[in-house]
Parts: structure tokens; sequence; C-alpha cells
């Protein structure tokens, strides 16, 4: 199958989103540009950890002289639905994120999920010209976007199943088997 690269520069809207009931949601990463709309199946600690390094990132960003305001604007903030029609383009494997500070904006990739660790750690290195790397979606976001992406991101994640205040795992509306309760898991 030939590789699918779907570069879309600066895009119109890049989110984080859900489908589905807590403790049963598809976490879907979707970027649009124009009549486009590219969405990608991925893990919830993947959304997370994306959110929590592009935040890192523009906070080093801003202490070595980056351009980089301390919250996004309330322009940039995004709490629509994602886009339909939700079409999976593919299941991500891994997450790339880069600050161009000549352009002064953060690149991210998201590369299609190729099979074992090593796997995809050499496809990590093909460059867009190699017919048999991954799919891959490429955006570049302003300070200001990637602030508010990684912003909704957190709300996205945190807005899952309350965690137990004994153990911390999520509560099931079925019924939650605590192991600090309980001694051991059933």
């Amino acid at each position: 199958m030939t590789r699918r690269i779907y570069d879309l520069g600066t895009p119109d809207r890049f989110v984080a989103g859900t489908v589905g009931s807590p403790g049963n949601r598809t976490f879907i990463l979707q970027a649009t540009k124009g009549w486009a709309v590219v969405s990608v199946v991925l893990e919830k600690i993947q959304v997370q950890v994306l959110a929590e390094r592009l935040a890192g990132l523009l906070a080093e960003a801003a202490r070595r002289g980056g351009d980089v305001p301390g919250q996004p604007p309330a322009s940039a903030r995004d709490t629509a639905p994602l886009a339909e029609p939700l079409i999976e383009a593919f299941r991500v494997g891994t997450l790339m994120i880069a600050w161009n500070p000549a352009a002064g904006e953060v690149v991210v990739e998201a590369r299609a999920q190729v099979g074992s660790e090593e796997d995809e750690a050499a496809a990590a290195e093909l460059g867009d010209e190699d017919p048999s790397g991954p799919d891959l979606v490429r955006v570049r976001l302003d300070p200001a976007a990637a602030l508010a992406f990684a912003e909704r991101s957190l709300e996205v994640v945190a807005a899952g199943r309350p965690p137990c205040p004994l153990c911390g795992q999520p509560l099931d509306p079925r019924g939650h088997v605590c192991p600090r309760r309980n001694g051991y898991v059933h």
C-alpha cells in the first residue's frame, strides 16, 4: 500500500476529542484544513503525554526567549465537537513534536502504528520521500494554538471516569473492586 502523508501546514483546526461514554471512549486526534478532515485514533495516555509535552516545550521556548503567551487567548480555545464524518485514517503509533524557532511554531507529527517498538523506532527515522514509511499527519501550530490544544486535550482526558479515592484506579459504573479495600484484585 502506498504511504499517505497528510501535511496540513497550519490547520484551521487541530483538536483531540472522544467518541463513546467514559470507560469505553475512543480517543481521536483531528486536523482540518478547508474541506480536508483527517482523524486518527490514539490511546488516552498518548493524548495526555502529547498535551503535557507540548506545554513543557512551550514553557522551555518561552524561557529561551520565544514569543509564547502564558495562556491561550479566548479566541484560540475550541470547545466544539469533532467534525464529521469520523473516518479513521490510521491508528497512531508514534507522536513527535518539535519547536521551530525560525518560524516560532510547533510541529506535531502523528505516525501510524507499524508493529514492535523496534519497528516504530526505525520507521520514525524514515524521511517523507521513503515510500515504505508509515502514514503520517503533520501540522504546524502557533504557540497560542498549541497551548489551546494542550488545554483542551487535558480536559478531554480528565473528563473520563472519576478515580477511586482509595486506589486511584478509574471507577467503573458497573462496580469497582478496589484492591486497597479488599487486599487483592479478583
